[in-house]
Formats: structure tokens, C-alpha cells, sequence
């Protein structure tokens, strides 16, 4: 069997035998290395995608190796019906990292959503004192918080939501980047809380004007409302601060987390609060048999511990800004904007002669990136964040390459 059979092969076998719910560019990748993956015919390129910035410590991290490792072959899971003796040293850490009082581990992005909206309703009954069933959670048009029921409910994407109905209600949705329509809805006694990314990654990395989030803090203090910070994919040094809320100097009441928490080697996710906000939920009334598990408690704090010793959101802030200011020299039609803070940054891409940023992204994987169209005419640029300036130039040089070729 050739190299070339076995990447058809692979995409074969997912075609017949797994959901078709994703569209990916046809390659099959079995090898990751730092900024680096290689396919089934050991071609190597550079990730540009980090699985959605879940590899922000580039692939296979020596060190969250080896403490996934060591922990899969001491203690991998207990429930959380019993104590163990990983998940106390990960709650303190993390907590301490973050400036918490408590956290909740879960498992998957959506998890920990999830578990903020029924933290922010509880809080609302047992401390604010909405009336049962009565609370409400604001959110942003073009979000992207998830795909499970409850979250698509405050979805406005028709991909996400459409036929997947009746929806969960509670939910209430404004423009994002607009304070006005905050204000105007936390006029209402009922609202618990105002769910938000503080950069919209997946509506196409969509930057709010400074100030934003701040204003947003303070307009929920004023009216006892819960600030709760979606920080799944902005999160973990990505835009070049540990977490894009702080460019805004906001502390959110509930910070969500996920992918980067755990280096891409574990699903692991976190909500972190302080106790007169998580207490509210007692034995019994959420969890989950694998969230805190050993091995995850373990990646985590070698994932996070990575974050700080090699100044990852020092490197993504600089580099992003080389990153920005050779996409903007770039003198073509084709890419009509470029945006983004640290590594986290898209360019909207205009159809020239019928091509698009789905064929932009087809001929950057020809060339040695890869990286992924979202909403049709955006493409994403998110390295790992271990990338070297260097390795950055590299890139740039493919990325203008690829542009150019469609200038002809």
C-alpha cells in the first residue's frame, strides 16, 4: 500500500463511517511537532489553525507529554465519587493562576458553557432572587459558545441552530460591540447574566472597539448582573495577554476556559468564580464523570506552567503584530482586511476570478500551511505560540506567495 493510498484511504473511511458533520481540506495528518504536522506521505507544514488554538504549547509539548504519561500509568480516572490526589494540587493551582476562589473542572468547551449558564441562573435565584424559572442570560449576535442544545438557543447562525428546534429559552440576544443595547436590557430585574467573547473567534476573529468590555463590566455591576467571559478560544495567551478581558482590565465574575488548558493532549475545561458565586451549586446539582479527572488535573498545570515559562503571551503579542503588518503590505486585491490582537487574526478575502478563501486555503496547503476558511470569504491565522520569528517570516513568505499566484 502506497502513502498516497493511505490518505485516500483514511478519508474513505471517515466519509463511510463518520458523520458528516465537518468539511476539512483533504489532508490526512498523522505526525505534530511544535508549530509542525506532517501527513501520511511525510509532507510537513506549518499549523495555522492550532486546532482552533487548542495547541497554543505546539503539538506534543514534551512536558504535557510526559505528565499526561505518568499520570495515565499511575492513576488515570477515579469519578469524582471519591477524592483523589491530583485534583486538590490542580484546584489550587489553577485557581491561584487565575485569581479565583474556586473552579469546576469539565472536560470540553461547550461543557464548561454549559455550566456557567446554570451557575449564573442559580446564582440569580438563590442570591439575586429572580423568580423561578424567570432568569435570562444576554448574549451577542454571530457568537459561537457551542453546539450543544442549550447554547445553539442563543445562536443566530442558521448552520447551528436550524432544524435542531424547540430551543431552550432564557436567552437574549443584542449586537455585539454595542453598550447602548447591553444598557437597554439590563433594565430587566430578571437578567442573570451577560455572556461574551471578548474576541468573536469563530464569526471571523471580530475585534470590539477598547473600552468595550470594560463598559460592559461596569453596566452589569450597576444593575447586579453576572460579566461572564467566554474565553475557550481567546484564552491561554492566544491574543497576547493571558486573557483578552485584560486588555480592558476586566476581571470577569465567571471565566470559562478550555482548549489551551490543557495543550490539545486532554479535553479539559475549566469555570472559574468566586465562593458567593460557585457555592451556589451544591453536591448533587452538576458534574461529570471524567471533569477533574487525574489525568487531566496533571496536563493542566504542566500545560499552564508552559504558558508562563516560555512567555508565550509575550511571544504571541509581539509576533502578532509582525504577522499583521506584513498581511497589511501585501498589495492585492484579494485580501480586503486584516485583523486580530496577538495570534489570533483573520484577513477577509475578495473572489477574484472565482476563487475563494476556501481555494486561498487549498493552494496555502499546496504550499506548506495549512489553515481554514470560516463564513466563506474569512480565513483564520493562529499558530501555535511557541512559533519563532523566523519560522513567522516563513510563513508570511507562503502566505505572499499564495496570494500572488492568483494575481496572474
Amino acid at each position: 500500500m502506497t502513502e498516497k493510498t493511505r490518505a485516500q484511504k483514511a478519508m474513505e473511511l471517515e466519509d463511510r463511517y463518520g458523520a458528516h458533520n465537518y468539511h476539512p481540506l483533504p489532508v490526512v495528518l498523522e505526525k505534530g511537532e511544535g508549530v509542525y504536522v506532517w501527513d501520511t506521505e511525510g509532507k510537513k507544514y506549518y499549523d495555522f489553525l492550532s486546532a482552533y488554538s487548542a495547541v497554543n504549547q505546539g503539538h506534543a509539548h514534551p512536558k504535557i507529554v510526559n505528565a499526561l504519561v505518568e499520570q495515565a500509568n499511575r492513576l488515570p480516572l477515579t469519578s469524582r465519587a471519591f477524592y483523589n490526589s491530583e485534583l486538590g494540587k490542580y484546584e489550587k493551582f489553577i485557581t491561584t493562576y487565575f485569581g479565583y476562589d474556586k473552579v469546576l473542572p469539565m472536560n470540553t468547551g461547550a461543557e464548561a458553557v454549559e455550566t456557567a449558564i446554570k451557575l449564573a441562573r442559580k446564582w440569580a435565584y438563590t442570591v439575586k432572587g429572580v423568580e423561578e424559572n424567570k432568569a435570562k442570560v444576554i448574549v451577542c449576535e454571530n457568537n459561537f459558545h457551542g453546539r450543544t442544545i442549550s447554547i445553539i438557543s442563543a445562536s443566530n447562525d442558521p448552520d447551528a441552530y436550524s432544524d435542531f428546534g424547540p430551543y431552550t429559552p432564557g436567552f437574549v440576544r443584542i449586537p455585539y460591540n454595542d453598550t447602548a443595547a447591553l444598557e437597554k436590557e439590563l433594565a430587566d430585574k430578571n437578567v442573570a447574566a451577560f455572556l461574551v467573547e471578548p474576541i468573536q473567534g469563530e464569526a471571523g476573529v471580530m475585534v470590539p472597539d477598547e473600552g468595550y468590555l470594560s463598559t460592559c463590566f461596569d453596566l452589569c455591576k450597576k444593575n447586579n448582573v453576572l460579566f461572564m467571559a467566554d474565553e475557550v478560544q481567546t484564552g491561554i495567551a492566544r491574543t497576547g495577554k493571558l486573557l483578552a478581558s485584560e486588555y480592558d482590565n476586566v476581571r470577569p465574575d465567571v471565566l470559562i476556559l478550555g482548549k489551551a488548558v490543557s495543550g490539545g493532549l486532554y479535553p479539559v475545561s475549566a469555570v472559574l468564580a468566586d465562593d458567593e458565586i460557585m457555592l451556589t451549586i451544591k453536591p448533587g446539582q452538576h458534574g461529570s464523570t471524567f471533569g477533574g479527572n487525574p489525568i487531566a488535573a496533571n496536563v493542566a498545570i504542566a500545560a499552564l506552567e508552559v504558558v508562563q515559562e516560555e512567555k508565550l503571551a509575550e511571544n504571541a503579542n509581539r509576533l502578532g503584530k509582525i504577522l499583521r503588518d506584513e498581511l497589511n503590505s501585501i498589495e492585492t486585491e484579494m485580501i480586503t482586511t486584516v485583523r486580530g490582537k496577538g495570534l489570533l487574526n483573520a484577513i477577509v478575502i475578495k473572489n477574484a476570478e472565482g476563487k475563494n478563501a476556501w481555494d486561498v486555503c487549498v493552494r496555502l496547503m499546496e504550499n506548506g500551511l495549512l489553515a481554514k476558511p470560516t463564513h466563506g470569504d474569512i480565513i483564520r491565522f493562529a499558530p501555535p505560540l511557541v512559533i519563532t520569528e523566523e519560522q513567522m517570516m516563513d510563513c508570511v513568505d507562503i502566505i505572499k506567495k499564495t496570494i500572488a499566484s492568483f494575481e496572474g
